[in-house]
């Protein structure tokens, strides 16, 4: 299940993954600093699958009407078409197979955002779009939004690619207040999932311990 989270009169366009026993399960192994490596990727693909399936609830679905084996009829529910994905490299690039499982085949597309360690100052440097991508649904995958710079970047450039906020729905396991609130309040069009909102701690390096490169 999913709740609004009231933030800043932010309610309808912060949602919050329930937080049963399972998701705090998986939120602890993540978070724990002695969970093995092997373990962490498992539990983080559990979390993000369960994130991208409550993401894909938000989506606009068409009625339509099929026969059962049986002969019988029965009226059910398709994803409307045009969705797509968009990671943004690298820590994204771990949602990717959570999403795939659930969409084999949606398209997704890749911006790498990189930040200036002299100044500070994130950038593009590298994007790869569907070229239909403004008439798109799009689900952005990032698992950790702490400032929620890399995300402005990223969603800048959705939307200089013709991408209407309304149809960017950002997929997150992990968010501070101040990224969640800074990222709202600049993109009010715009919806973001995820599955903890935190004052204290954001596991900031989950990309360097999924890809094993911490």
């Amino acid at each position: 299940m999913i709740a609004d989270r009231d933030l800043d009169g932010c309610s309808n366009q912060i949602k919050v993954l329930q937080p049963t026993n399972n998701v705090r399960e998986l939120q602890t192994q993540i978070r724990d600093k002695t969970t093995p490596r092997d373990r962490f990727v498992f539990a983080a693909d559990r979390l993000i699958r369960l994130t991208v399936e409550a993401g894909l609830t938000l989506l606009p679905y068409v009625e339509c009407n099929v026969t059962t084996p049986h002969g019988f009829p029965y009226q059910g529910l398709y994803h409307q078409p045009g969705n797509c994905g968009v990671a943004i490299m690298r820590s994204g690039e771990a949602m990717e197979k959570g999403l795939r499982e659930c969409c084999k085949s949606m398209r997704i597309g890749k911006i790498l955002v990189t930040t200036d360690e002299e100044t500070g100052v994130a950038s593009v440097c590298y994007l790869k779009l569907p070229a239909d991508i403004a008439n798109r649904k799009v689900l952005l995958l990032y698992p950790i939004i702490k400032s929620g710079d890399t995300c402005t970047k990223a969603i800048e450039k959705l939307l200089d690619n013709g991408v209407a906020q309304e149809n960017i729905l950002l997929l997150n396991l992990f968010a501070s207040h101040e990224g969640a609130r800074s990222l709202s309040k600049e993109f009010p069009g715009m919806t973001i999932l995820t599955t903890e909102m935190s004052e204290i701690d954001i596991p900031t390096n989950f990309g360097r311990r999924y890809f094993g490169t911490d």
